[in-house]
């Protein structure tokens, strides 16, 4: 039976490990995601969340550790790999003199989505991220909102069986990114589809993940539903366990001192 396969679990990890010459990007690290839920890394920018999606992607080569994805290898099986997942970058990856539609074609046609189906599909995606109406519009005159949904909406067009997504809502105002997960969400339910994304907002990861890893410094430090890990830490929300795990905020060099303190001192009140 494949590695993945065992227990239901479609991503497996072992000992997974990124050096970029004296540097650990990733430290040994290990961990599955079952199929049909939805799994998070938390961690501040830098902690090792995006080299380890292109890891499992087939975008960098593992320099030692074992992964299966969908019961097959990304360093021995790049093909395979890549037929099973959708994948939302970090960064825009649209072409922006496109229209939302070409862009969508273009997709059906790197995929192989075949005929008889990719106009349906298509507008099937586009209805269901609420950009049907907009579909002849240059991607170049989308607000980010409208060209991160764009960007979902490609990334299931060809029904993939795990949906990557890289700080898929990073920007983005707080109405705009509980829409692409209620999209995401029905799309899970209605076929069994698995999420792992990645993400540094707190609230996100408490909401929407089934369970997280938390990742600082390369290192998976704590894994387990938001419950869990606040049982775990004998707090009262993933905030507070996340500063009792690490002991810093997520975004601690960014926060200013005052407000460190707040959070180290609610969180203590409450123990």
């Amino acid at each position: 039976m494949n590695l993945s396969r065992r227990n239901g679990n479609i991503i497996s990890v072992s000992g997974l490990t990124k050096k970029f010459k004296d540097f650990v990007a990733v430290d040994n690290i290990s961990f599955d995601v079952r199929e049909g839920e939805i799994f998070a890394f938390l961690g501040p920018n830098g902690a090792g969340k995006s080299t380890t999606i292109k890891m499992l992607t087939t975008l960098l080569r593992p320099t030692n550790g074992k992964l299966m994805i969908n019961g097959n290898d990304p360093v021995r099986n790049k093909d395979a790999v890549r037929k099973s997942f959708g994948i939302v970058f970090q960064d825009p990856s649209l072409d922006s003199d496109l229209t939302a539609l070409e862009n969508m074609q273009y997709h059906a046609v790197l995929f192989k989505v075949p005929k008889d189906v990719r106009e349906k599909r298509i507008e099937e995606l586009l209805r269901f991220v609420e950009l049907w109406e907009r579909r002849n519009d240059m991607v170049k005159t989308f607000s980010g909102g409208m060209k991160r949904r764009l960007e979902v909406a490609r990334g299931l067009l060809h029904r993939p069986r795990i949906m990557f997504l890289d700080e898929p809502t990073l920007g983005l105002d707080p109405q705009t990114r509980n829409h692409i997960w209620s999209y995401l969400k029905d799309i899970c339910e209605k076929e069994n589809m698995t999420v792992f994304f990645t993400t540094h907002y707190m609230a996100e990861a408490e909401k929407v993940a089934d369970r997280l890893a938390i990742i600082d410094h390369g290192k998976i430090v704590a894994i387990g539903s938001s419950a869990e890990l606040e049982n775990q830490t004998h707090t009262d929300s993933l905030e507070e366990a996340f500063i009792a795990i690490t002991g810093t905020t997520i975004r601690e060099e960014q926060a200013n001192g005052t407000d460190r303190m707040r959070s180290i001192q609610r969180m203590w009140r409450r123990r």
